[in-house]
């Protein structure tokens, strides 16, 4: 057991690690509403009118509007592509299987500069034209790590006798998926899809190399930050991208943390009910 002094050592840590990391992303917000344009503390006055000048500004309509097309369709490949790497990896044994999955985690982990040159210079050595196209695909590079992960965790969780009792039963492969796989791993493929999407959406590294005039919202906050009469902008510009990351990140973790590896569907097949011929 410990002593008081030390979880009261225990929690003053904790305190201390939280307001490090949260207290620059509230006075972030709390700038967004600063009435003078100079960077200035304490505030002497407050004012909502830099919201309605951010939505009238064209660029960050621009902006928003890709950054939400690249993350959504970035999101859509990484979750076909890093579903079906999953069940491979983990249905199958075949040469070379943990090369596969080491390769398939690679890119999150290496730093996301090294990404963005792999990815511009095959770009230009293929000749293919910078558009948002590109963007999504250096996106979906990385964002594949997370689906892949997550359902991954969640087939290794789930019972094996679970699809062999269904199949048993007389089920057939896709009656199996329906009724048993999915419902075990689709919490674990929504969180990771909500996770890829908020990583997509506020990448600016891979984005600065393969994006070439397209402008997405963590360029426009780059672009702008340099220039004092943007200020203002920008700080209600990093607040939106501030909550459409902690939504999605927060229910993720939500999701994430339920647990429904052993609760397949109830809503079974006649072929795969007991009693059933």
């Amino acid at each position: 057991m410990e002593s008081r002094a030390v979880r009261i050592a225990i929690r003053i840590g904790m305190i201390l690690v939280l307001a490090f990391l949260y207290v620059p992303l509230l006075i972030v917000v709390i700038y967004s509403f600063n009435n003078d344009i100079g960077q200035t503390w304490p505030i002497d006055s407050f004012t909502t009118k830099y919201y309605a000048l951010a939505w009238q500004n064209p660029d960050v309509r621009v902006a928003l509007g890709t950054s939400l097309l690249v993350a959504s369709i970035a999101t859509l490949l990484a979750f076909v592509l890093g579903s079906l790497a999953a069940f491979a990896v983990h249905r199958f044994h075949f040469f070379g299987r943990n090369a596969v999955s080491f390769v398939l985690v690679l890119p999150i982990a290496l730093p996301g500069i090294l990404t963005g040159i792999a990815l511009n210079n095959a770009i230009n050595n293929y000749r293919i034209p910078f558009s948002i196209w590109t963007i999504m695909i250096g996106h979906a590079t990385f964002c594949i790590v997370v689906v892949y992960n997550n359902v991954l965790a969640r087939l290794r969780r789930t019972a094996g006798s679970l699809i062999e009792a269904s199949m048993d039963l007389g089920a057939d492969g896709w009656q199996t998926f329906r009724y048993v796989t999915w419902p075990a791993i689709r919490t674990a493929v929504i969180a990771g899809m909500l996770l890829a999407f908020a990583l997509s959406f506020d990448e600016i590294v891979v984005t600065n190399f393969t994006s070439g005039t397209q402008i997405t919202i963590p360029k426009f906050i780059y672009d702008n930050l340099r220039q004092p009469r943007n200020r203002p902008v920008v700080n209600v510009v990093a607040v939106i991208v501030l909550l459409v990351m902690v939504i999605p990140v927060y229910i993720a973790q939500r999701l994430a943390g339920g647990d429904t590896t052993t609760r397949p569907s109830r809503a079974l097949p006649p072929a795969a009910q007991p009693g059933v011929p």
